[in-house]
């Protein structure tokens, strides 16, 4: 599996970037996938995720409200709308997709965990301008 993330750039405090992952797999529409970030000198943490029928979305506190994760099974595409941008979403976002079938109950703990996740995209960088 190939998941190729863009749409990141530079942008003014208060603005909107839309970013989008493309997945190579025709099984995508079964694939759970998260989008995390990493800024300079952090760890990587959770931004949303999205089950793979789109029946569970999850959201880190300090997004909610201005982020907007869907997806698009026909184009093998996830999203992540991002708005009211401040600068310190400035990092590089990667998407993430869960191939895993089991019988575990969707959860926050679950998906905000990058062990989860099987395979990874490479990141496009988000910049944030105050």
């Amino acid at each position: 599996v190939q998941l190729q993330a863009s749409g990141g750039g530079l942008v003014q405090a208060g603005g909107s970037l839309k970013l989008s992952c493309a997945a190579s797999a025709r099984s995508f529409s079964m694939y759970n996938m998260g989008w995390f970030r990493q800024a300079p000198g952090k760890e990587r943490e959770f931004v949303a995720a999205i089950t793979w029928g789109g029946a569970s979305i999850y959201y880190t506190d300090s997004v909610k409200g201005r982020f907007t994760i869907s997806r698009d099974n026909a184009k093998n595409t996830v999203y992540l709308q991002m708005n009211s941008l401040k600068p310190e979403d400035t990092a590089v976002y990667y998407c993430a997709a869960d191939l895993k079938v089991t019988p575990e109950r969707p959860s926050y703990r679950k998906f905000a965990n990058h062990a989860t996740y099987d395979y990874w995209g490479q990141g496009t960088l988000v910049t944030v301008s105050s």
